[in-house]
């Protein structure tokens, strides 16, 4: 996280107050608040006012949230910032969930991005939900959407060439060699793109992993939105070489876009006389899974033909 003299804030924070003060923020609420992912610029004013409303701040670390309420110039004491983190999550939400019920707005963060996705924060929305207490999102930074939004993802070959809003965001894949390889074999069977995480010590692990999908398109992000962000496309099978061709690829934390299968030029008419055989005897949705399991077409692309095949239908 880059040091900046909470004066460079100054009017963000008065933004915030103008823009987000006269909005409603019940009480007894958590407030699932995003921080930024590496530019200290991309917080909401939204998220700025409610860390300086709320009673008590959640957070993974104490002493990294503090770092960062300095750098906006928001001043917390200590004593209203309140651990809960992935080793003591469980037993951190009771006590949260007893400040709610004293009517108490609490804000929680990870430390960076949105709690919840591959960070602490599940099992606390969860118990305050489970509480009957209100959960109020607060949406923002994310290493998840931001990289997806840069990668292009269009599934080469497929219907009219559009692209492929669907992905399957599977964080981080198991650490132990045998695991990890029998992950990405289940996932080269997935049509969809993936989005993964990795740490820098084990990204060369998984770049040799990833290498067995061959010429399926891999988009890297590293350090994303930091100084030294870098976001390229290679195929996966030239991966390990794209690493090693330069030593500081391998360093800062990652986020990577497995991308849509390509689709045979045939593929998608053999998907849709599967599908149009299956829609005669099944639902729509049966239909289409059994389809897309059998003839790798996208099932995004066979439920728009499995609609249109009915219509069809319907009009003749």
């Amino acid at each position: 996280m880059a040091s900046l003299a909470p004066a460079s804030f100054g009017a963000a924070l008065a933004a915030a107050h103008d823009a987000a003060g006269a909005q409603h923020y019940p009480q007894g609420t958590l407030y699932v608040v995003a921080t930024p992912i590496g530019n200290l610029a991309d917080i909401t004013l939204r998220a700025l006012h409610v860390l300086q409303l709320v009673d008590a701040i959640a957070c993974e670390d104490t002493r990294h949230t503090q770092s960062l309420l300095r750098a906006y110039g928001i001043d917390r004491p200590g004593s209203r910032l309140l651990a809960v983190h992935q080793h003591n999550e469980a037993e951190a939400a009771q006590a949260v969930v007893a400040r709610l019920a004293q009517g108490e707005r609490i804000a929680y963060v990870s430390d960076a991005g949105t709690p919840g996705v591959s960070d602490p924060g599940a099992r606390l929305a969860a118990a305050v939900r489970a509480a009957g207490q209100r959960v109020l999102p607060l949406p923002g930074a994310s290493s998840v959407t931001t990289l997806v939004g840069a990668a292009g993802l269009v599934a080469e070959g497929g219907h009219d060439g559009n692209a492929s809003s669907a992905f399957v965001f599977a964080g981080f894949l198991p650490s132990k060699a045998g695991e990890r390889d029998a992950a990405v074999q289940a996932l080269s069977k997935e049509p969809r793109a993936v989005v993964l995480l990795e740490a820098p010590h084990r990204i060369e692990n998984l770049a040799r992993a990833l290498a067995t999908l061959g010429e399926r398109h891999v988009t890297v992000g590293r350090e994303l939105t930091k100084q030294f962000e870098e976001i390229a496309t290679v195929a996966a099978d030239a991966l390990p070489d794209w690493f090693a061709a330069d030593r500081d690829r391998t360093r800062g934390e990652f986020a990577l876009v497995l991308h849509p299968v390509a689709v045979s030029g045939d593929g998608g008419a053999e998907g849709e006389r599967v599908l149009r055989l299956l829609l005669a005897e099944l639902p729509v949705k049966t239909a289409v899974k059994l389809a897309a399991e059998i003839s790798g077409a996208p099932r995004n692309t066979l439920y728009d033909a499995a609609l249109r095949i009915r219509d069809e239908a319907e009009q003749n």
